[in-house]
């Protein structure tokens, strides 16, 4: 797949807001909640214009039942996609909008991406940093394929700097 960075789009929380309208009528009862997650969540940062969102559920493994629906509307079943315990779902295909990300409400993962989103929130320093390398990398690289391997170790410091935040941040209030 083609790496298409973008200037911050407002219309991302627009069309995040719509998917779990449509998506609240495919799992109905099995949604707990939903969040906006990933680079698109933040305001002001350049992007790929894929909308990140979790989906929280009460029992992962219900969600695989939805498989064949999913299909037929036009999403790809990804299955944990390397993570346990997680359902990956993804919209578009070539000119992809959207991946849902499933997570059991009691998973690990559901904290760590949110605080990382939070800490690009809270810290536009990080937000302007980490726009600048995607910008370098997607100079560098025409495909995901070299992309996103080449942005797992910049990402990795960067979650350790925000749960080092998150945990700084619990500290002061406690």
């Amino acid at each position: 797949m083609q790496v298409r960075l973008s200037e911050y789009n407002p219309e991302w929380a627009v069309g995040y807001r719509e998917e779990t309208e449509f998506l609240r009528t495919v799992f109905g009862e099995e949604i707990v909640s939903f969040e906006h997650f990933g680079s698109t969540s933040v305001p002001g940062m350049s992007a790929k214009p894929v909308i990140d969102m979790m989906a929280i559920v009460r029992d992962i493994a219900a969600i695989d039942g939805y498989n064949a629906r999913m299909i037929e509307l036009g999403y790809d079943a990804a299955g944990d996609w390397g993570i346990p315990g997680r359902r990956l779902f993804r919209k578009g295909g070539e000119a992809r909008t959207h991946h849902i990300h499933f997570y059991e409400v009691d998973s690990a993962h559901i904290a760590r991406h949110l605080i990382v989103r939070d800490y690009l929130r809270a810290r536009a320093d990080e937000a302007q940093a980490y726009t600048a390398f995607k910008a370098d990398l997607a100079s560098r690289f025409d495909e995901t394929s070299g992309y996103s391997p080449a942005k797992k170790a910049y990402v990795g410091e960067l979650e350790k700097r925000a749960l080092a935040w998150a945990e700084a941040s619990e500290r002061s209030v406690d």
